[in-house]
């Protein structure tokens, strides 16, 4: 069956996770220890992150989980924040991280768009979080559909969320691709009734995707051929 519209996740798909996220994390980290080495080291271990290669783990929840669960993870480490104070900076700070596009984002979307195709964005992240990435990458305006996990309607891996894309977009599921580079997103494009491609820009490896989506692709710019094949 044709597929007529792509919903991406961000983190790990239109940008490559270890070069977005690994530096931003360290710089949380220290921000928000105030110096204080215990909780950096505390923090650091329940977001799986290794402070000595300055990278997370394949095992962090960072890598497909909400803001509000990052959130909450840190949040007995950080006494100088109430829980919605850090939510909050979390977002903002994620809003202004150095993003590392896996492919030059403008020419692959246009050309998408250039086939009928309809472009949507589902993250775990927060809406701003996204809408601030995409407009700082110069192609928040190729998108009908930009939501977070904020943003009314719920989080991966339920297929609420990609549901409501379908619905926004006037397009079913099953003429539609679910694009992520967890088990959280192909999980969630299965459960929506949606085609699934893993993209290997994130954490997981092929063999752990392989058996939960219709392609594992090294990047989204093999997309277009996988289209034509």
């Amino acid at each position: 069956m044709p597929v007529d519209a792509l919903l991406f996740d961000k983190d790990g798909t239109l940008f490559d996770f270890a070069q977005t996220w690994n530096t931003w994390a360290a710089e949380v980290l220290n921000t928000l220890s105030r110096g204080d080495h215990a909780a950096k080291v505390g923090m650091a271990r329940v977001i799986s992150y290794d402070l000595d290669r300055s990278a997370f783990n394949a095992d962090s929840l960072v890598i497909a989980g909400s803001n509000d669960e990052v959130a909450e993870l840190l949040s007995p480490f950080v006494a100088h924040m109430d829980l919605p104070e850090l939510t909050a900076f979390l977002a903002q700070s994620a809003a202004t991280a150095d993003l590392s596009p896996a492919v030059p984002l403008a020419a692959f979307l246009d050309d998408l768009l250039a086939r009928g195709k309809v472009l949507g964005v589902m993250t775990n992240d927060s809406e701003i979080s996204a809408k601030s990435q995409l407009e700082r990458a110069g192609v928040l305006d190729r998108f009908a559909f930009v939501a977070g996990c904020d943003s009314g309607h719920g989080a991966k891996p339920d297929p609420d969320p990609l549901l409501a894309f379908c619905k926004a977009a006037g397009v079913a599921p099953e003429r539609t691709a679910m694009v992520g580079d967890s088990l959280h997103d192909l999980i969630a494009g299965a459960a929506a009734g949606m085609r699934r491609i893993g993209v290997l820009t994130g954490m997981a490896t092929a063999a752990d995707l392989q058996d939960h989506a219709d392609v594992v692709l090294p990047n989204i710019g093999h997309i277009p051929a996988w289209l034509d094949a």
